[in-house]
């Protein structure tokens, strides 16, 4: 199955909570908790291609399975990772927090994050704008 779509975020449970943890400015999550984002993935092969809008925020970027690439966390530093992709689900750890993405259907994309020396998880689901 292709990561490749256009997802609009549906639902996200825990964001409050673990974007505090990893030491998010109460302002931004106040601005952020009500926001959905719409992610755009083009995949081709082993290449990915990710732009997040998130209101007026527009993050990009691309990486090829196994190679080190240029990600942006959460709190929007760039750091350096490798996304390894295991079936449906691509995993990257940037700075003690694992990433895993998972393809759950044709139309379905669910995004976990996890620290756990903070805080367990934050789950965002995101479905198929072209439903």
């Amino acid at each position: 199955m292709s990561f490749s779509g256009k997802y609009q975020m549906e639902s996200h449970e825990g964001f409050e909570k673990f974007m505090k943890a990893i030491g998010l400015a109460d302002d931004l999550i106040e601005k952020g908790k009500d926001i959905k984002s719409i992610s755009e993935i083009e995949q081709n092969g082993d290449h990915f291609k990710v732009t997040v809008t998130t209101g007026s925020k527009v993050n990009s970027h691309a990486f090829t399975i196994g190679q080190e690439a240029e990600l942006e966390t959460l709190t929007g530093e760039k750091v350096k990772a490798v996304v390894m992709k295991d079936g449906n689900k691509l995993k990257a750890t940037l700075k003690g927090i694992q990433s895993v993405t998972e393809l759950t259907d044709a139309n379905t994309i669910v995004h976990v994050s996890t620290d756990r020396r903070r805080f367990p998880s934050f789950k965002k689901t995101n479905i198929d704008l072209y439903l």
